[in-house]
């Protein structure tokens, strides 16, 4: 089936946030505990918060295989030209079918259309699936970054980077 990439629409945020609780469900046990999965999917996916964001003019893409939402990125402006690749998740069912590259380049696209000189992006530190897709995508370790987020728990996280 055909893969769509394009602009997330308001009434898509719930099944963004649905989305995004079935793939860190299945994703990220045993790289961080059930409690904090719990906690930052409660922290970050809200439908509020999507369309908060949105309107302040973040950029949130969809990949769908026609109706349906298999996969999203997040993405806003840093600063010194840095563009963040704040979130990119794709449904488990969909997985490993070029959809998180395609988001990937999408944002990449937009982020170097509008005068952007290099995409970064955190991610867990365990999770060397990602890393290696990342890798795989261009991107290098920048840096480490330990933050307390609250609630008792820390992102473990390497930046990474990629030239725009």
């Amino acid at each position: 089936m055909k893969i769509d990439v394009a602009p997330l629409r308001l009434d898509e945020a719930e099944a963004l946030v649905d989305l995004a609780g079935r793939v860190w469900r299945k994703h990220y046990p045993g790289i961080i505990t059930p409690q904090q999965i719990e906690y930052m999917l409660a922290e970050r996916y809200k439908p509020g918060l999507v369309r908060q964001l949105l309107a302040r003019g973040d950029l949130w893409l969809a990949a769908r295989a026609g109706d349906a939402l298999v996969g999203f990125a997040h993405g806003h402006a840093l600063e010194e030209g840095d563009y963040k690749l704040d979130k990119l998740y794709v449904d488990p069912d969909w997985q490993r079918r070029g959809i998180g590259g395609m988001l990937m380049a999408e944002v990449a696209s937009r982020a170097k259309s509008h005068g952007f000189t290099r995409l970064v992006l955190r991610v867990n530190r365990r999770n060397q699936a990602a890393i290696d897709a990342y890798l795989k995508h261009g991107f290098t370790v920048a840096t480490l970054v330990m933050e307390d987020i609250g609630g008792g728990f820390v992102m473990d996280d390497y930046v990474m980077a990629k030239p725009l």
